[in-house]
């Protein structure tokens, strides 16, 4: 008896090293359609671009959607009064919602004035809450319950789009897969006790193929009548056949490309065809990624509106953009508009003083690729196609000048190559140093009165 458990347990053990084996060396599918591909080169290219989450949660200056969350995680935290009573109360922000001051236009402007290329619009949050005319449900900016609704830029995804896209921009449609209001993924028959679907699907198929049916129809909304869109950025990434929760990506790929061929998916922390590139955020990754990603990130504290809300420094702004840049990453900037639609005055600065520094620097920033070494300590290296070579070196905070010698190591440029500085007239010496460096002389003049602040660019042509 006791030899015959033995092998039981060894059978099991070698079949679940096997199951685990198969887990690593399986292949996860990835795109192959030239023209996605082609598109996904442009947009790597774009380099910097904005992101807005706005919502009927902004009159409250609370996190957005996640207090209707019933999970114990610190951005679920909410009013202490009866959980039921709170949802109830949530919900009624959609007939107080009215953004008289929207101008998208003026945003439009700053935006493009700072450098950035393309927009992720939040058309729905988990919430469910829409900020385009969907006809599925009448959760929506445009339903006569919300004030708003008379006013001729109701539709505040299509005047988004439509003033971003007269600046040149690249247009995208945030979209929340979960929808916390929706009956057919919340049913109001059972508790909700986490962010997930709260009924079995095995139990329920045919209410889950109608949730499948509402999302598809709403994507759909979206591709057919909102101009040309660049990218579909799909957030709620426990919706998910691995758990369970399979919304046929296949045919919603298949219809979004219908009516724009060349759009790309973002089907975020989904690894495989339908996320074209990956979003870390609230980070920047410490090393060069093999894959194509985007960090995305607030520029103040909160994704959404939180009057007085704490900005990031323009320095430190700037630095995130070039460390990003420098791996191989586009930086995805977040600002989030005022219940009256509005950014505070501290955004529009903050893109000013970007803007100032890219007209300086950017043919460093667009359109470049990674080189080897990357980033040595506050110096990074980014490249052209036409194989010059960018030197950006990051002043540390409170560095106004320039200091007489900068060192740059692991890279050496080939004898006879010329250097400048950005925004500067003239040739910059520099020398081969005992290690693998070099030292770049800058003349008093230019330490003194530098082109601009927070960082500095040398550009390298080699003879």
């Amino acid at each position: 008896m006791r030899a015959t458990w033995i092998l039981i347990c060894l059978f099991l053990l070698i079949s679940l090293t096997e199951e685990a084996q198969a887990q690593l060396t399986d292949k996860v599918e990835t795109e192959s359609d030239p023209v996605i591909l082609r598109k996904l080169e442009q947009w790597k290219d774009l380099k910097f671009g904005l992101l807005m989450h706005w919502g009927t949660y902004s009159q409250w200056g609370i996190v957005e959607s996640w207090s209707l969350c019933s999970e114990d995680e610190d951005w679920c935290r909410r009013k202490n009064k009866n959980y039921i009573e709170y949802c109830k109360e949530y919900t009624q922000l959609k007939s107080t919602f009215n953004p008289v001051r929207f101008d998208p236009g003026a945003w439009a402007k700053a935006a493009k004035d700072a450098g950035m290329k393309y927009v992720i619009f939040t058309t729905k949050h988990h919430d469910g809450f829409c900020m385009f005319d969907t006809k599925q449900t009448d959760y929506s900016i445009t339903d006569a319950g919300c004030p708003f609704h008379t006013n001729p830029k109701a539709n505040v995804t299509k005047e988004i789009f439509k003033a971003f896209t007269a600046e040149g921009f690249w247009t995208g449609a945030y979209f929340s897969k979960p929808d916390w209001h929706c009956n057919d993924y919340w049913a109001e028959e059972w508790a909700t006790p986490n962010r997930n679907v709260n009924y079995s699907i095995k139990k329920y198929p045919e209410r889950w193929q109608k949730y499948c049916d509402f999302t598809y129809n709403q994507i759909k909304e979206l591709m057919r009548d909102y101009g040309k869109v660049d990218i579909l950025w799909l957030d709620g990434g426990w919706v998910d056949p691995k758990n369970g929760q399979d919304i046929n990506m296949p045919k919603i790929a298949s219809m979004a490309r219908g009516y724009q061929r060349d759009l790309l998916i973002v089907d975020r922390t989904v690894t495989g065809k339908y996320e074209n590139y990956r979003t870390p955020e609230q980070e920047i990754p410490d090393r060069l990624l093999d894959y194509p990603w985007e960090t995305c990130m607030t520029m103040a504290s909160s994704w959404s509106y939180v009057p007085g809300d704490i900005y990031k420094p323009t320095n430190k702004i700037i630095h995130n953009l070039v460390d990003i840049v420098c791996k191989g990453g586009n930086y995805l900037l977040n600002i989030g508009p005022s219940p009256e639609g509005e950014w505070a005055d501290t955004a529009y600065q903050r893109l000013k003083e970007i803007g100032d520094w890219m007209k300086i620097n950017g043919e460093a920033i667009y359109n470049s690729r990674p080189v080897a070494p990357y980033k040595s300590g506050n110096v990074c290296f980014t490249s052209n196609p036409d194989g010059t070579i960018y030197i950006i070196y990051l002043a540390a905070p409170g560095e106004s000048t320039l200091p007489a010698s900068v060192e740059v190591r692991g890279y050496i440029p080939g004898q006879g190559s010329i250097l400048e500085l950005l925004g500067y007239n003239g040739k910059l010496k520099w020398k081969k140093g005992k290690d693998a460096n070099i030292f770049i002389e800058i003349p008093g003049s230019l330490q003194k009165t530098p082109p601009c602040s927070h960082a500095w660019t040398f550009r390298i042509q080699e003879k």
